[in-house]
């Protein structure tokens, strides 16, 4: 008696659960790990010491941010978890680039998406997810999301992906093409290839677990740099040790900085934080486009701010080596607002000052 293939017995449901996974990982087999750009630092002021600055561009996934990681690892969460069925609606709680992604994945899976949302985002934001085949759902006051979507999901018997809990459960930290699997790949042969230092932002503190995990798995000298705009209880957690700290205020930079302390940040794994003021985040991003030749988005301001201080030090020190950050999304997106004179003028977002500290690092490699 010839032995049956034990697929033929699966139920119908397990059935549908297996051909979602399958198709989340062929979409993942179709795409290209993201590019590792050199940015170009100027060499006069380096004299002997050896130093380079590399950007992890995530802008290159097929939803163009890093939040394309996230949303990957929190359908596959959900599916293999038991929690995402045919038919599921998907819930999140997020205005940006998170629920971008993830209307995308369940759009792939033909599930439902909401995105719930503070009433004040960007049209621009707006449309974005519903390209992808979300819906939005808007709420007063931004402290009321995460409420709103648990309640949502309960209504409709769908699931809700909540981000900042599952962030740093959800991804492999071990490898499995984790970003910081593929950071140190592609720098293997490079001059320096253990970065002295890899710098990001915590929005759900789920990049920033997964790295530091892996660093120390590793066994790697490299140590991580959270950086963290003005208003964020990241920053404050880290200095106090107080998890619940809040801060009331939502963060000016979109993607980052929280107003409490997300479940999925892991101070533990932080070697250094670095608060970033509203205003210099915007001059660095712009500073950053400039070089570039295209535009990027706020956070990755933020990014470059944070390790532009770090290059100077080790300048200052004399000592060689390279920098790893992101680029997390694309400016594009941003075009109403970081990279509106008017709307910053609005927001009292005034570069001029940081814009004067970048132009002297990059003539002097040296830093305030």
């Amino acid at each position: 008696m010839s032995r049956s293939d034990p697929s033929d017995c699966r139920h119908p449901a397990r059935s549908w659960v297996d051909n979602a996974v399958r198709l989340i990982e062929a979409d993942t087999r179709r795409s290209a790990d993201t590019h590792l750009l050199r940015y170009p630092l100027p060499s006069s002021w380096a004299g002997d010491v050896d130093v380079a600055l590399y950007l992890k561009d995530e802008t290159t996934h097929i939803t163009g941010s890093l939040k394309h990681r996230l949303a990957r690892s929190l359908f596959l969460y959900g599916l293999c978890n038991g929690w995402i069925r045919e038919g599921t609606t998907i819930i999140e709680a997020s205005s940006g680039s998170t629920a971008v992604s993830e209307a995308y994945f369940a759009a792939m899976l033909g599930l439902p998406f909401i995105a719930v949302m503070p009433a004040t985002t960007s049209p621009a934001k707006i449309a974005l997810i519903e390209s992808q085949g979300g819906r939005c759902h808007f709420v007063t006051e931004s402290a009321q999301v995460y409420a709103e979507a648990q309640q949502l999901a309960e209504e409709t018997g769908g699931h809700y992906l909540d981000q900042f809990t599952n962030a740093e459960r959800a991804t492999d930290w071990r490898g499995n093409n984790n970003i910081a699997e593929s950071i140190y790949q592609q720098m293997s042969a490079e001059t320096h290839p253990v970065p002295d230092w890899i710098v990001v932002g915590a929005g759900t503190g789920g990049t920033s677990a997964t790295i530091g995990r892996y660093i120390r798995y590793r066994r790697h000298a490299t140590q991580l740099c959270v950086v963290d705009p003005e208003n964020s209880a990241f920053s404050v957690a880290y200095r106090t040790g107080d998890l619940d700290a809040v801060t009331g205020v939502s963060s000016c930079i979109e993607g980052i900085g929280r107003p409490r302390v997300e479940p999925s940040f892991l101070p533990g794994v932080v070697d250094r934080m670095v608060s970033v003021p509203d205003a210099a985040s915007v001059a660095a991003a712009h500073h950053v486009s400039n070089v570039l030749g295209r535009r990027v988005g706020p956070s990755t301001g933020t990014n470059i701010w944070g390790a532009f201080g770090l290059l100077a030090g080790m300048v200052a020190e004399g000592r060689s080596g390279s920098v790893v950050t992101l680029l997390a999304d694309s400016g594009d997106r941003y075009l109403d607002t970081y990279f509106c004179d008017d709307w910053l003028r609005a927001h009292q977002l005034d570069p001029a000052e940081s814009v004067e500290v970048l132009a002297e690092f990059e003539r002097s490699g040296r830093w305030p």
